[in-house]
C-alpha cells in the first residue's frame, strides 16, 4: 500500500505554501482540526516529521523541503492529465502571459524570465508589470496565466508559492550625515521626511508595515512616493527625503544616493510569491524555475 495519495499531497502542499494551518484549511474548504489530524497521520505513515510548529510559527523540516517540489510536480501532472482527457489541455498554450509586481526592481526577475523564455521555446512569453492587486485581478479574470506578486497580498484563495523575501533598506542622500553609518534604525529617521507609498497600491503590505511602524513608534513626516522609482531616486539625490525600499533597488545606482542597511529591514521585508492559474499546464515548469532561481 502506498504511503502517499493525492489528498495527502494536496494537504501537505497547502500547509507548506501557507505555513499556517488555519489558512491552509480555508484554502482546502475544511476546518482546522481535521487538517491537523491529516497532517499528523501523514507524518506517521511516512515516519518523518514534515513541519516544526508552535503557537506562533510553522516551518518546513528538511524532509518537507525535499518532498515539496516533487509533490507540486505530481499534482501538476495530474491536473494536466485530467485536462487532456477533456481535450482542453493536450497541448501547451501558444503563449504564456506573466505578470510581475512593480514593488521590487525589475532586474530581480531577469534570470527567471530568461530561463522561462528558453524553456518555452517557440511559445512567446508576454510580460506585464503592475501593482500586485491588479496582477491578481488579471489572473482571476484569465487575462494572465501566472503572476509574481508582493506579499502579503489578498489572493482570494489562490495557491501561492512563497519565494525569497526582500528586506527593506534606507535610500538617502549620499551627503546626509546618516549616510556615514553602515546601519540605520527607524528611530534614526523619525525626524526626517520619508517617502512612502499610498495604501491603494498595495493594501495588505501597507497594513503589514503600518503594524511594524506602530511597534517601533515610528511616525515621521511621510511624503507621497512617486510611482517612477527613477524619479524617486532623483528626488532623494536632491535632498528632498529618504525612502524605505526593498533590497533589490540597491542595484539602481544613482549619483547622490546611498543605500544603507536598516536594522528593522527584516521586519518590514516584502515577500514575493508565484501564483499560477489553477490547472495551467505549465504549472510544474513555473514552480520549478521560480523555486530554483527566486526561492
Amino acid at each position: 500500500m502506498r504511503k502517499l495519495d493525492t489528498r495527502a499531497l494536496e494537504i501537505f502542499v497547502a500547509v507548506a505554501h501557507c505555513l499556517n494551518f488555519r489558512q491552509a484549511a480555508e484554502q482546502l474548504h475544511m476546518t482546522q482540526p481535521p487538517l491537523s489530524r491529516a497532517v499528523a497521520q501523514l507524518e506517521r505513515r511516512l515516519a518523518v516529521k514534515l513541519f516544526e510548529r508552535d503557537t506562533q510559527h510553522v516551518a518546513l523540516t528538511p524532509a518537507a523541503v525535499a518532498l515539496l517540489p516533487l509533490a507540486r510536480q505530481i499534482l501538476g501532472l495530474l491536473d494536466a492529465a485530467e485536462q487532456a482527457l477533456h481535450g482542453d489541455g493536450a497541448a501547451p498554450p501558444a503563449r504564456l502571459r506573466l505578470g510581475l509586481t512593480v514593488s521590487v526592481d525589475a532586474d530581480l526577475f531577469r534570470g527567471f524570465t530568461t530561463a522561462l523564455g528558453e524553456a518555452l521555446g517557440a511559445a512567446p512569453l508576454e510580460l506585464s508589470v503592475a501593482p500586485s492587486p491588479k496582477l491578481v485581478a488579471g489572473l482571476r479574470a484569465r487575462r494572465l496565466d501566472a503572476v509574481i506578486v508582493a506579499l502579503p497580498t489578498r489572493l482570494f484563495g489562490l495557491d501561492v508559492l512563497p519565494l525569497k523575501a526582500q528586506p527593506m533598506l534606507a535610500a538617502l542622500p549620499s551627503g546626509h550625515p546618516l549616510a556615514r553609518r553602515r546601519t540605520l534604525r527607524l528611530d534614526d529617521l523619525r525626524d526626517e521626511a520619508v517617502y512612502w507609498f499610498e495604501r491603494a497600491r498595495q493594501p495588505a503590505f501597507f497594513d503589514h508595515c503600518d503594524q511594524v511602524f506602530q511597534r517601533h513608534a515610528f511616525a515621521p513626516a511621510f511624503i507621497r512616493e512617486p510611482h517612477d522609482h527613477h524619479v524617486l531616486l532623483s528626488d532623494i539625490a536632491a535632498g528632498k527625503g529618504i525612502a524605505l525600499l526593498p533590497q533589490s533597488f540597491a542595484a539602481l545606482r544613482r549619483s547622490g544616493v546611498a543605500y544603507r542597511k536598516l536594522a528593522e529591514g527584516d521586519e518590514l521585508a516584502i515577500g514575493l510569491g508565484l501564483v499560477v492559474a489553477p490547472g495551467h499546464p505549465q504549472r510544474a515548469l513555473l514552480d520549478g524555475l521560480a523555486a530554483r532561481i527566486l526561492g
